[in-house]
Order: structure tokens, then C-alpha cells, then sequence
């Protein structure tokens, strides 16, 4: 069994309270989703099953909503004791995405909707309003930390709304006055707890999502983020979020992304291979083509036949897929290290694609900008879109001479 579907199988598994169970048993082991058919596809001659609604979506979309409704229902107690049972557990979608993330995205989000439109309209003590009720309720529960992280996680994603992406000699005085505000209110909530006492990563994760507020973030940055990876080894995404922040724009420098790579992959060598290698780099690549300057192509081809040997589910497959055949396509790296990655494609595809998740490819970077208003169905079409054309290109000489290749489970089938 792979290391997501033994993620995905604990989290069934786990005798946690009947609420657990109950949240449980809305995705068991073997659950098919909804798969939408090709009926006209975009390339001529190349066809492939797409599944539009896939076990991470439905999973991210269970637990999303059933912390909505605990905190609509005021079951607050119950929320708390899930957060902290999914917590100790390290409880995962099959995509590897915290379920103690997801039960307090549902739990903000009534809160979080009227605090964002607020923050667009510049309005300041509209966005201390809408927090209101989740400030109330942490001071209710000060020795709670299930939530103290929910309210934590409110200001920081608030607070990075009034912020955006500019640089900070680019924000308004009084937007980058009301992102402190908040980082220093989910500071205080979130620095009152252990993280190590209480067996939280959700903890450790949250202390490193204030370095963005905090004002000597760089000695900080190796340091917090060993923690979280080290609490949480087999989630790859702390790994991805410590290369994008060891960038030079962000907290580091070429050369500390390469030392943190490569002691990210000793240190998780038994778990990962040298896959830890690939996920550190993983978005910093896709982000920034000077972060190539340093890579070890071939360890880092290494550490991709690690990962799908350890982790070839059909969301993985597609993440490494949209990587080597889209994001690689579009980058300005150095020519003969991108081909040397990109050149994976063939194999991930050939040898592990059964499926297309085209959430997957739309989320890929570089990302597409989208009106807020922007549906599933329009993020569908554009990921199907991305991953058509890479699979088109990749195989034309196939399609030019009208060859027919079958993989396996006739999956991915180029007809003629």
C-alpha cells in the first residue's frame, strides 16, 4: 500500500468518538466518485478518462463542511475535541491535505466571507467585526487550543488579505497597519500553547505562518520549519512551503534552498527516499527559474521515481504530472536542466497516469487569474485544457501516425 493510501486508510480506521466515525464514514476504502466522460475530446485522436470530482475534492469538501456546521450549530466543544483527535492522529485527505486545516477553513468560513469583503472595501473595524463572534468564542475557551487555532488561522488569512502581494514599501500605510494587527493577534493566541506538550503540528504549522509578519523572519525560517516537518514528515506540503519561503524574495537564498533540500531529504530518507529533495524545490522551481542555479537534476530525477514508488495515487501522479509537462513547459530555466526533469513526463505518464484530475493541472503553476466568481466548472475546463495540450504535445508524433497506444486499464488512449 502507498504512503497516501495508508495516510487515507488511518484516517478511516481511527476509533476517535462516533463523531469521527460518523465523519469518517462519508469516504470509505473502495468509494468510487463521479467520473466525467470524454465525450468530445479536445485533441483529436487522444482521449482519456477525467474525474472531475476526485477522492481529495470530495474529502477536502466533507471536512470543510462538517466544521462549518459545528460552528454554526455552536457545538464548539465538539469541534475542539475533533481538531485535537485529528491532530494526534495526522489525520490526511489522500492528497496529503491536514484535516484539522480543513475542519477550521469550515469552522471561520461564515466569519471569513463578510471579514474579506470588508478588507476589500478598506473598511477596518468592518473586518474587526466579522471576527468579532471568533474572538468572543476564543476568550470563552482560553485554554482550548483547537480554538485558539481556528481564530489564530482567522487573523493570519485576514490579515494576508489586507497585505496582498505587493512588497511591503508597496502597501498602503493603513492596509499593512491592520496585517500587523492581525499577525499580532494570532501571534498571541497561537505562542500561548506548546505545540510539542500538546502533540500539535497543526501548532508548529501556524507559528510558521506568522514569519510573514514577523519582522527578523530569515534566522527563523530552517529552524520552524524543521519543527513542522519533523512533527509531520510524511505531509510533503510543510516541505513545499519551506522552498517557496527559503526564495530570495521571500526569507532566503539559493544556496539556503539547496543546504535545506538536501538536509530535508536526510532526515526524511526513510519515509521519503530523496523524494523530500524534490518537494522542497517543488514550487520554488515552479516560481522563481533562478532557483535552478544550485539543483542536482539527477537527484532530483531521483527523488521522482521515489515518490511515485512510495506515493503513485492518481492525485500524486497527476501533481508530478502537471509539474514535468505543463509548469516546466512554461518556465525560463536553463534549458538542459528543465529537459532533464521535463523528460520525466514520458514515464509518469506512461507508466502511472490512469486518470485526469483537472483540478490538479488548473492549481499548477504558473496560475492562470481568475475573477472571484470564477465556478468548479470553469477551473475544470481550464485544468482539462492544460493537461490535453501537454498530453497532446508529448505524444503528436504518436497522433501524427495514427498510432495506437494502450495503457493500462485503457486509461489513456491515443485512437485512431
Amino acid at each position: 500500500m502507498n504512503l497516501s493510501h495508508r495516510l487515507y486508510s488511518r484516517s478511516l480506521g481511527l476509533q476517535l468518538g462516533p463523531r469521527l466515525n460518523a465523519l469518517k464514514s462519508v469516504f470509505r476504502p473502495g468509494q468510487r466518485t463521479p467520473v466525467a466522460a470524454n465525450t468530445s475530446p479536445l485533441v483529436p485522436n487522444l482521449d482519456i478518462t477525467t474525474r472531475v470530482e476526485t477522492p481529495e475534492t470530495c474529502a477536502q469538501a466533507q471536512y470543510r463542511t462538517h466544521g462549518q456546521l459545528l460552528a454554526r450549530q455552536g457545538r464548539w466543544d465538539e469541534l475542539a475535541r475533533l481538531i485535537a483527535a485529528s491532530d494526534r492522529q495526522r489525520l490526511a485527505t489522500p492528497g496529503a491535505t491536514s484535516v484539522v486545516d480543513l475542519l477550521a477553513q469550515g469552522a471561520r468560513g461564515d466569519a471569513m466571507e463578510v471579514a474579506r469583503d470588508a478588507a476589500r472595501r478598506d473598511d477596518v473595524q468592518g473586518t474587526k467585526a466579522a471576527l468579532a463572534t471568533l474572538d468572543d468564542m476564543q476568550a470563552d475557551y482560553p485554554h482550548d487550543y483547537g480554538i485558539g487555532l481556528v481564530v489564530a488561522q482567522a487573523h493570519i488569512e485576514i490579515g494576508c488579505e489586507w497585505r496582498g502581494e505587493s512588497g511591503p514599501e508597496e502597501i498602503l500605510t493603513h492596509r499593512l497597519a491592520a496585517f500587523h494587527a492581525h499577525f499580532r493577534t494570532a501571534a498571541r493566541i497561537i505562542n500561548s500553547f506548546d505545540p510539542f506538550e500538546l502533540d500539535a503540528p497543526s501548532l508548529a504549522a501556524a507559528r510558521c505562518a506568522l514569519l510573514v509578519g514577523h519582522p527578523r523572519p530569515a534566522p527563523r525560517v530552517a529552524d520552524d520549519y524543521e519543527d513542522i516537518i519533523d512533527f509531520d514528515p510524511h505531509n510533503p506540503n510543510h516541505m513545499r512551503n519551506l522552498g517557496n519561503y527559503l526564495l530570495p524574495h521571500w526569507f532566503g537564498s539559493y544556496e539556503h534552498l539547496e543546504l535545506e533540500a538536501r538536509r530535508t531529504a536526510a532526515r526524511t530518507r526513510d519515509i521519503w527516499g530523496a523524494g523530500a529533495y524534490v518537494w522542497v524545490y517543488f514550487d520554488a522551481l515552479a516560481v522563481d527559474p533562478e532557483a535552478f542555479g544550485l539543483l542536482d537534476a539527477e537527484y532530483f530525477v531521483e527523488g521522482l521515481h521515489d515518490i511515485v514508488a512510495r506515493c503513485s495515487d492518481q492525485h500524486t501522479i497527476n501533481l508530478l504530472a502537471a509539474f514535468t509537462g505543463f509548469t516546466l513547459a512554461q518556465s525560463a530555466a536553463p534549458v538542459d536542466l528543465r529537459d532533464r526533469i521535463s523528460g520525466c513526463f514520458d514515464w509518469i505518464v506512461h507508466d502511472h497516469l490512469r486518470e485526469l484530475h483537472p483540478v490538479v493541472w488548473a492549481a499548477a503553476l504558473p496560475k492562470a487569474k481568475t475573477n472571484p466568481q470564477t465556478g468548479n466548472g470553469e477551473i475544470a475546463a481550464r485544468g482539462r485544457a492544460r493537461a490535453m495540450s501537454s498530453l497532446a504535445g508529448h505524444f503528436a508524433s504518436e497522433i501524427e501516425h495514427d498510432h495506437k497506444d494502450n495503457f493500462e486499464q485503457d486509461c489513456l488512449r491515443i485512437v485512431n
